[in-house]
């Protein structure tokens, strides 16, 4: 069983995720994942915090300068104690939109683990699908 307190602790990661983004600050953004994490999306595999920074800055810098994601957590769970799973309806809104379109709409899921030392909360992995 899960206090509501571990809920908001892994959901204040995500918020702190989207607070980096809403600055465009990829070394923020990274170092909210694991040394070792990984990002899949269609087209898309990051092997390493290292390897997400650098696409994120590349997107910051680019085709996501303007945007701001869309993530609406449905379901948190843990599996086990220290691991915490995240599945969230999700998409990213470009400069000037309003309204994700459909076809930039995602399922996510997040996974991220707790450190036994400081209890501290890390992503580890993140995956989506086009819904």
């Amino acid at each position: 069983m899960t206090s509501t307190d571990t809920v908001q602790d892994v959901r204040a990661v995500l918020d702190r995720l989207y607070a980096a983004w809403a600055e465009y600050d990829a070394d923020a953004f990274a170092a909210l994942y694991t040394e070792d994490a990984t990002v899949v999306m269609p087209g898309v595999f990051n092997d390493g915090r290292e390897e997400i920074r650098a696409y994120i800055k590349a997107g910051f810098e680019g085709p996501l300068k303007g945007s701001r994601p869309i993530d609406e957590p449905r379901r948190v769970r843990f599996p086990r104690p220290g691991t915490a799973v995240v599945v969230s309806e999700a998409g990213i809104l470009l400069a000037g939109e309003s309204e994700v379109p459909a076809d930039r709409q995602h399922r996510a899921t997040w996974v991220l683990v707790r450190d036994p030392g400081d209890g501290t909360w890390a992503i580890t992995s993140y995956h989506n699908a086009s819904v």
